[in-house]
């Protein structure tokens, strides 16, 4: 018991802030709302264009790549052949998911960056952030990914863009309506 008060005596808590006077609770208070360089960027209540050009496009690609590479192993795994060796399974396995991933991750991060330029571009236009937006940029997307393909694939195409857009903000609409969070 005497040895451990004079430890204590000792030795004495580091602190680099002492002579400041500042309390330490009050140090690592972080703000909770958004930081922004400029107050004009606070006015508006959503992304930049390059911040959604970024986070479709990253996720675009992301996605795909993950759901290539499952359907890459897949498709490695039910290649391979009974007499081959582990090390050549996993080589097939590895070789088709990186292969599979890598062209899924390309395809939808065009998509993104698509998506995310004609939306931003119409936000910009009509000076409105609204379903519309998103709709018309989802039809859009789809017209110019698949226009190389003619005019009825283009359509097909946009038609599709635009309804798996919509039902997108319907979904998020949704989700922040009922699931609380």
């Amino acid at each position: 018991m005497a040895d451990s008060a004079n430890e204590e005596q000792k030795y004495r808590q580091y602190h680099p802030y002492q002579q400041f006077q500042i309390p330490i609770e009050n140090l690592y208070n972080l703000p909770t709302s958004p930081e922004y360089l400029f107050p004009e960027e606070s006015l508006n209540a959503r992304r930049s264009w390059g911040e959604n050009l970024q986070y479709y496009t990253g996720c675009g690609y992301l996605s795909g790549a993950l759901v290539g590479a499952i359907k890459g192993s897949v498709h490695g795994l039910r290649q391979s052949e009974p007499s081959d060796s582990l090390k050549l399974r996993v080589n097939r396995v590895l070789n088709s998911g990186g292969q599979v991933g890598r062209r899924f991750g390309n395809s939808l991060g065009v998509l993104g960056l698509i998506f995310a330029g004609l939306e931003s571009g119409l936000v910009s236009l009509r000076d409105k952030d609204d379903l519309l937006n998103t709709v018309v940029a989802g039809l859009g997307t789809g017209a110019i990914y698949r226009a190389a393909g003619g005019v009825r694939s283009a359509a097909i195409a946009g038609a599709i863009g635009g309804v798996t857009a919509a039902a997108a903000v319907a979904g998020k609409q949704a989700v922040k309506r009922y699931v609380p969070i």
